[in-house]
């Protein structure tokens, strides 16, 4: 297995083990199928993204946590590099680095994506109360919100509430490469 893969069995298994939730009772919470969460806790099956927002949603947890270990609290600047955390937790799908993981202090996480060509994901809503915030690093992208595709490109920025169905695609040649905060209302 992996590291992604490692991190991701290790935290679903704990995280039910916290809520005291057999893998049953987890699918109902979820909307993923008991084999489904089986196969992940194994390290036999790698995820979609929509598979881990579906999950995140049921623990009612940040994407990030499920993806990337936590960053060690710092007093200090802390440095990260996009291209030593690049990696593709879900096979034929965008390359994702988590940059900063959540963090409830701060109430956010914060991700670079990028969307290969011909790459199109309709995401579920979020839970109330998230909100997105994207800048457009490289190439050209569209975004779904509201029932319309925008077309954003490297230096467009875009802000909006992620508890409603929402989309991206790339339909160039050329990857598009975005960073995405993730802002979560404190409870």
């Amino acid at each position: 297995m992996q590291n992604y893969a490692v991190h991701l069995a290790t935290t679903l298994k704990q995280m039910r083990k916290e809520n005291g939730w057999s893998l049953d009772r987890t699918s109902k919470e979820t909307g993923v199928s008991k084999a489904m969460l089986g196969q992940i806790e194994r390290g036999e099956s790698s995820p979609t993204i929509a598979t881990l927002w579906k999950i995140a949603g049921g623990f009612k947890r940040s994407l990030s946590s499920f993806i990337a270990p936590d960053i060690t609290d710092t007093d200090d600047v802390l440095l990260r590099s996009s291209d030593s955390l690049r990696n593709q937790p879900c096979e034929g799908e965008m390359l994702v680095a988590t940059l900063f993981p959540y963090d409830p202090q701060k109430g956010f996480e914060m991700f670079e994506l990028t969307l290969p060509s011909g790459y199109e994901r309709l995401s579920e809503p979020h839970e109330p109360g998230v909100s997105e915030h994207i800048v457009v690093v490289a190439g050209t992208m569209e975004l779904l919100v509201e029932n319309i595709w925008r077309v954003l490109k490297a230096g467009d920025s875009v802000q909006f509430d992620a508890s409603k169905p929402h989309g991206y695609r790339n339909r160039s040649s050329e990857n598009a490469v975005f960073h995405d905060v993730i802002h979560y209302l404190k409870k």
